[in-house]
C-alpha cells in the first residue's frame, strides 16, 4: 500500500537492475533520500533484469519497490520488445551512429511518467533516473534537452505544479563516462554482483558479452580498473580482466 511521506525526503527512482540505475539509487540515498524504487516488465526479452531489479532493491534497503507490468511488445519496434535480433560484436564507432534497434520507442518517457504519477501520491518533489548522455547507445530519450523539456511538462501537468510546487527530474550520472559511474557505484558500496545490464542474456541472468550494453559496461570496468563480479557467457571478451591485472585491480562486489 502507498503511504503519504515527507515529501522533502522521499524520491521515487526508476530501478532498471542495470549497473546506471543502480547507481543512481545509491546516489540518491546518499543525498538522504527516502528511495521508492519502481521498476518495469514492459515485455522486454531481457526481463532477467527485473529479477535484479529485485535485488539491488533489497540490497539497498528502499522504503518501497513495485513492479509496473506493461506489454510494449504490443507495438513492438525494437529488439528488446518484437523478433528482432540483438546486435552483437559492434565496434565502438558503430554505436555512436544513429539509433541502434534496441531503442525502445518513447520508453523514458512512459516509464517517468508512471514514476511522476507515484511522485503526486507519495508527495514526492523528486524523480531520479539513469540516464547517460555520454557512453550511451544514442539512444534520444538520453539526452538533457529531453530530460528538461519533461520535467517543464511535469510541472504544467500535475496538481502539486499548478499548486506552485517544483518537480525535479534528477539525472546524477548524465554527465559521467561509464568509468566513472562505476568508480561512483564503488564509492557508495554497490555491489554490482546483484545487476544485470544486457540486452540479451543467457538463461539464469548470464550477460552474453556480445551486445552493446555489455560492451559499454565491460568498458566502464576496464576503465576503472576494476573486474566486473557480474557473470558472463565463457567465451566474452573480458577487457575489464586484461586492465585489472595491469593495473593491479582486483574483483569487487558479488
Amino acid at each position: 500500500m502507498n503511504k503519504m511521506t515527507d515529501k522533502r525526503h522521499a524520491a521515487v527512482v526508476l530501478l532498471s537492475g542495470g549497473l546506471d540505475s543502480a547507481t543512481v539509487l545509491a546516489i540518491a540515498r546518499a543525498e538522504g533520500f527516502e528511495c521508492y524504487a519502481l521498476s518495469f516488465a514492459y515485455g522486454q526479452r531481457h526481463d532477467e533484469e527485473v529479477a535484479a531489479a529485485g535485488r539491488v532493491a533489497a540490497a539497498q534497503g528502499v522504503e518501497q519497490h513495485e513492479t509496473a507490468h506493461i506489454d510494449l511488445r504490443l507495438f513492438g519496434g525494437s529488439a528488446l520488445t518484437a523478433d528482432i535480433d540483438v546486435p552483437k560484436e559492434r565496434v565502438e564507432s558503430d554505436m555512436t551512429e544513429g539509433i541502434p534497434i534496441t531503442y525502445v520507442p518513447a520508453r523514458n518517457t512512459i516509464f517517468l511518467s508512471y514514476a511522476l504519477a507515484w511522485a503526486e501520491v507519495l508527495g514526492a518533489d523528486d524523480v531520479f533516473i539513469g540516464v547517460n548522455a555520454v557512453d550511451y547507445s544514442g539512444y534520444p530519450d538520453c539526452r538533457p534537452e529531453f530530460i528538461a523539456a519533461y520535467e517543464n511538462m511535469a510541472n504544467l501537468a500535475t496538481k502539486v505544479g499548478v499548486e506552485g510546487a517544483r518537480l525535479r527530474v534528477r539525472t546524477p550520472i548524465i554527465d559521467l563516462t561509464k568509468a566513472d559511474i562505476v568508480r561512483r557505484g564503488l564509492e557508495l558500496g554497490v555491489d554490482y554482483g546483484l545487476t544485470l545490464t544486457c540486452y540479451d542474456p543467457l538463461p539464469g541472468g548470464v550477460a552474453c558479452g556480445r551486445c552493446d550494453s555489455c560492451h559499454l559496461r565491460l568498458r566502464g570496468f576496464a576503465g576503472a580498473g576494476v573486474i566486473d563480479p557480474a557473470p558472463y557467457a565463457e567465451d566474452a571478451e573480458r577487457p575489464d580482466r586484461v586492465a585489472a591485472a595491469g593495473d593491479g585491480g582486483s574483483e569487487v562486489g558479488g
